[in-house]
This record gives structure tokens, C-alpha cells and sequence, in this order.
């Protein structure tokens, strides 16, 4: 009988590919603060998560482009963009102590494994 990763990780393996998928979409959002016309960005992390559960086969597949949304701007710009950049730095913080949280998770998980096929 092997040893299925997947399952020995959980919800977090799900949750780190989604994490730098938001990460990505953040750093989009914080690229582009003096694009004019530049719509920010992001995801709905929790629905997003919950519906590549759902799905069970651990593909992002239509976690990726139709989970983004556009955000709405506190203080809307003449140009149209609506990046506010303390928004943004926010949010990438955030996300990037979830990722983190999720990756010590998966880190501690395998540490366990580890000591069980050694037999310690």
C-alpha cells in the first residue's frame, strides 16, 4: 500500500496552489498602480477553495480565471484605475503569511510521515 501525498496534506496542498495563484493576481494588481484604465483584481479565496474540494480531483481548472472578480475602488481615480496601492499591500501581506501558515502545515505533515516510515 503507498502513501498517497495528497491526502497526507489536506486541504493546504489545494491552498498553496491557490494561495500563489492569488499572489499572482496581487502582483498584477500592485504592478499596475499607474496603468491608467487598470481594473484591480482578486479572488474569492474561501469559494474558491471550497468549490476545488468540491470538484476532488485537486485541478484549479475553473479555479483559476472565472474565481477572479474585480475589486471596487474606496477612492475611484480619474484614469480608471482602480489599484489603491494600500489595499493591495494589504492584501499581498496577507496572503503571503496564509501561504506561509499553509506551508508549515504541509512541512509538519511530512516531518510525520517521515518519522512513521522510519518507525520513530
Amino acid at each position: 500500500m503507498g502513501i498517497n501525498f495528497k491526502d497526507a496534506a489536506g486541504v493546504h496542498a489545494d491552498a498553496l496552489a491557490l494561495r500563489a495563484e492569488r499572489t499572482r493576481i496581487l502582483a498584477s494588481n500592485i504592478a499596475n498602480e499607474n496603468t491608467p484604465g487598470f481594473q484591480a483584481q482578486d479572488m474569492d479565496f474561501s469559494a474558491t477553495l471550497a468549490n476545488v474540494q468540491a470538484v476532488g480531483n485537486g485541478d484549479l481548472g475553473d479555479g483559476g480565471e472565472s474565481a477572479q472578480m474585480y475589486r471596487v475602488p474606496y477612492h475611484p481615480t480619474r484614469d480608471g484605475n482602480t489599484v489603491e496601492i494600500g489595499v493591495e499591500q494589504a492584501a499581498f501581506s496577507q496572503n503571503a503569511t496564509d501561504f506561509a501558515t499553509s506551508l508549515t502545515f504541509v512541512n509538519m505533515k511530512l516531518k510525520g510521515l517521515a518519522k512513521a516510515i522510519s518507525g520513530q
